[in-house]
């Protein structure tokens, strides 16, 4: 689907009094909303994790933290659910649980505290239903992400409302992302460890061989370099280095093959071995993900049959009429999606895909749920961004090394950690959130299907 210039116009008309135009709500909104209540992961979080260390390195947000207009206009640190509030004629949304559960000495961990009035549920690293997701501590990370997932969110808004939604709120519901990127990252560091197993068995199945060749007796040899492999890749802190020592020394002492014990000699053997171990290993990884691949992609529908029940059962049925629904972005054409091979891009839109689906068959024909294709404007995007006034849609705008962003994130990106240059129209602040300007123009096709449906 493409989005011309007169989508574009339409856009524009659409948001013109509060997002991105006159800063204030419209007084000829067509319905009054009297809260907005958010649920989901880091695209919609305002603030969950802005304490403790985060809070002190400037972030809080996935974006471009901070009040930045003073270096350009569009660094206004705002996600897209900001930018709505105020075209509702809304307060600011605040964050409805904050905290940190990772490492004390880091400044990582602050008690959860769950914020009265405040009703924006989303944070980041949320899974629809799994509470372990991205930097949550049980992931090994040191930040601790309390990872609250949506069907608990819900729960505790329904806990703190007197079990129902008034019907005069707006709903926001967007998540999945968290499901996608924690599986794919599970059977990435699966496949990597299937691929390093089988890397080292051929490497050293490869080079014993070679080794022992010019002994008096080959067999013997073999035997009394596998001991040494075996031993030497036991050992604590082992490296390629310190086994193919062993492996040579080995070699070298045994009858008729003292030559090996030269560089000159051993040297191509090990090159060679190299060679077979890197192919075995690609392959073993390969065949790994290929394998384990159609998992994901049903856990994935498994994700949106999941959330489709919450927003029937636990949003809709418990009183709520106005509820917007995005469905995942084009996550394969993300700066992380296009740093994969064109397998794992291929198993990303699948998993994307088959998670929309769902979403769309579960909700489709509900008159109280919006649904917003978020996959085509920035399958779009990505391909045309031109006329959404986009420079960059491949590249992070922050700076992520660890010099300049101890986490690698933009959760605690702001103006003094950006790349060089002007970024105020990249489409990413990382390598999957977007920036102030995305989340802008997020904002705005959101309020454009809204207007559409009557609902602003």
């Amino acid at each position: 689907m493409q989005y011309t210039k007169f989508a574009l116009a339409a856009l524009t008309a659409a948001v013109l009094a509060g997002c991105g135009g006159s800063g204030g709500g419209d007084q000829t909104l067509k319905v009054k909303y009297t809260a907005q209540v958010s649920f989901g992961d880091s695209l919609s979080d305002v603030g969950s994790y802005a304490v403790g260390t985060v809070a002190a390195l400037k972030g809080g947000k996935f974006t471009i933290n901070g009040d930045n207009t003073a270096i350009n206009p569009e660094l206004t640190g705002k996600n897209w659910t900001e930018h709505l509030a105020a075209q509702f004629g809304l307060p600011a949304p605040c964050a409805a649980q904050t905290g940190l559960d990772g490492n004390v000495a880091q400044g990582f961990f602050v008690p959860s505290v769950k914020k009265a009035g405040c009703f924006g549920y989303a944070m980041g690293g949320s899974r629809v239903t799994n509470p372990v997701g991205p930097n949550n501590k049980l992931t090994g990370s040191a930040l601790g992400a309390l990872t609250v997932p949506v069907t608990t969110q819900i729960a505790n808004h329904l806990a703190a409302s007197g079990g129902k939604f008034s019907g005069t709120e707006v709903v926001f519901v967007m998540a999945g992302g968290n499901d996608l990127l924690f599986q794919l990252g599970s059977l990435q560091a699966a496949a990597t460890a299937a691929g390093t197993a089988a890397g080292s068995a051929t490497f050293a199945s490869t080079l014993i061989p070679l080794l022992a060749a010019g002994a008096t007796n080959p067999a013997t040899a073999g035997a009394a370099i596998t001991a040494a492999v075996r031993t030497a890749s036991a050992a604590p802190g082992a490296t390629t280095t310190t086994i193919v020592t062993a492996a040579v020394g080995a070699a070298a002492v045994q009858p008729g093959n003292s030559a090996v014990a030269s560089a000159a000699v051993y040297g191509p053997m090990v090159a060679t071995a190299q060679t077979a171990a890197t192919a075995a290993g690609a392959k073993a990884g390969a065949d790994y993900a290929a394998a384990n691949g159609p998992a994901l992609v049903t856990a994935m529908g498994t994700a949106g049959t999941e959330l489709v029940a919450l927003v029937k059962d636990q949003i809709i049925a418990k009183g709520a009429t106005h509820v917007v629904v995005n469905n995942l972005p084009d996550v394969a054409n993300t700066p992380s999606g296009l740093s994969k091979d064109a397998n794992t891009r291929a198993l990303i839109n699948a998993m994307v895909s088959a998670f929309n689906t769902q979403i769309s068959t579960g909700l489709a024909a509900n008159d109280k749920v919006l649904l917003v294709d978020v996959f085509a404007v920035s399958h779009d995007q990505a391909s045309n961004p031109g006329p959404y006034g986009l420079t960059n849609v491949k590249e992070p705008a922050c700076d992520l090394t660890a010099a300049k962003n101890p986490l690698g994130s933009s959760l605690v990106c702001n103006g003094s950690n950006l790349i060089a240059g002007d970024v105020s129209h990249y489409s990413y602040a990382d390598d999957v959130h977007p920036s102030p300007f995305n989340n802008l123009l997020l904002a705005r096709y959101v309020a454009k299907d809204m207007v559409t449906r009557g609902w602003l």
